[in-house]
């Protein structure tokens, strides 16, 4: 019998990964752990947070790495959170950049050619030619 993690992840990863996908997976998790931050910051820290709004707002401007300052956490357990988001954020602005720069070099390949692969082509058929040679000796 299969996990349903198992099955969960078959589901998702049934086409091949490419920094498009990756862009999108990291932004949904993202967009996933801004939301249970929120919550959890409502939770947590109920007095600074009155609301799940305004925990949301806070958790969209932290994510972003903005941090307007107009609201902040002031229990230990609202500041863990908040590292939490912190991080995520700074990952998630680090993970797009990435995937956008293997788009724009991908991109560059494929206009520019592989120069490793010519080398390796023009390799080949120099193999090639002296191969002819050596078997063209052989049967003189």
């Amino acid at each position: 019998m299969t996990a349903p993690g198992n099955r969960y992840f078959r589901f998702v990863l049934r086409k091949d990964l490419t920094p498009g996908r990756a862009g999108w997976a990291i932004a949904v998790a993202t967009m996933a752990v801004t939301l249970v931050c929120a919550i959890v910051m409502r939770i947590v820290d109920g007095s600074e947070f009155g609301n799940i709004w305004l925990s949301l707002w806070w958790a969209v401007q932290t994510v972003t790495t903005v941090g307007y300052g107009d609201i902040v956490p002031s229990h230990v357990s609202g500041r863990a959170v908040a590292s939490v988001l912190m991080l995520t954020g700074i990952g998630f602005v680090s993970v797009v950049t990435a995937s956008i720069t293997a788009a724009f070099l991908e991109t560059v390949r494929r206009r520019l050619g592989d120069p490793a692969a010519q080398e390796l082509h023009d390799k080949l058929d120099e193999l090639s030619t002296r191969l002819e040679a050596i078997e063209n000796a052989l049967r003189r």
